[in-house]
């Protein structure tokens, strides 16, 4: 399962609104080869909902993540911070052994 912080909810809903996004853009988060650490986190809006993927709903945000992806992510809570070390999306992801600075790639 994939958690939502309320800052997080808070700013994926300002982001539909502003990039005048329909009701049914939802966020696909997937996990890719790549970054510092080996892997990398992706965040996007999609509508559509794909055979291998799993559907979670926190805060009345729906997250779609296949299975492979999962894998990885399993226990992560996104979350949202606009604070002085930063801006953008976090993920809290207990099964990284290793993140990079920026946080946007880890290790298992």
């Amino acid at each position: 399962m994939i958690q939502v912080s309320d800052a997080a909810a808070k700013r994926i809903i300002e982001l539909r609104e502003q990039e005048n996004r329909e009701e049914d853009q939802n966020v696909r988060v997937s996990v890719k080869g790549g970054g510092c650490s080996g892997l990398m986190y992706d965040l996007a809006f999609d509508a559509e909902i794909k055979e291998t993927d799993d559907v979670f709903e926190d805060k009345g945000v729906k997250i779609f993540v296949d299975k492979k992806s999962l894998l990885y992510l399993v226990g992560t809570t996104l979350d949202f911070s606009d604070g002085l070390n930063g801006k953008g999306f976090q993920f809290v992801n207990p099964n990284a052994s290793r993140t990079c600075g920026c946080g946007e790639s880890f290790s298992i």
